[in-house]
């Protein structure tokens, strides 16, 4: 059993920040799921990590997705998350069209910073 910490990093982490997503209304990564025969209705889509690899300024499809999925009913936010007893989940493992990935959300945002030094700041601009 592989465990890994549920935490967004690269190679140099150049820059880090963090991100917020709305399931689309009539196609969300659970729907996507289940019509896909990856999950049942007794399991919960609890995560979703997306990697894009090296792309020396062109982009190439796909990208690499891991839905993370567990089979109890239980608050994740109850269980300890301490590296001496991870929490035990299924893994499916994707490549996707960035377009077909996108698709699962109603709206997407991230942001990045410097050493996530922006993160949690108010700033102010003029246009």
């Amino acid at each position: 059993m592989t465990t890994e910490k549920f935490k967004a990093s690269v190679q140099y982490n150049d820059l880090q920040g963090s991100s917020a997503a709305d399931n689309a209304d009539f196609g969300d990564a659970t729907k996507w799921l289940s019509e896909n025969g990856f999950i049942d209705e007794q399991e919960n889509l609890v995560g979703i990590k997306v990697y894009i690899g090296e792309n020396h300024c062109e982009h190439n499809e796909p990208v690499f997705v891991e839905f993370l999925i567990d089979s109890t009913t239980r608050n994740l936010n109850d269980v300890s998350g301490a590296e001496d007893s991870p929490i035990a989940l299924r893994r499916v493992s994707k490549d996707m069209s960035i377009n077909d990935f996108f698709a699962l959300f109603k709206r997407f945002e991230i942001t990045l910073s410097s050493m996530s030094e922006l993160e949690n700041k108010h700033y102010s601009y003029e246009s």
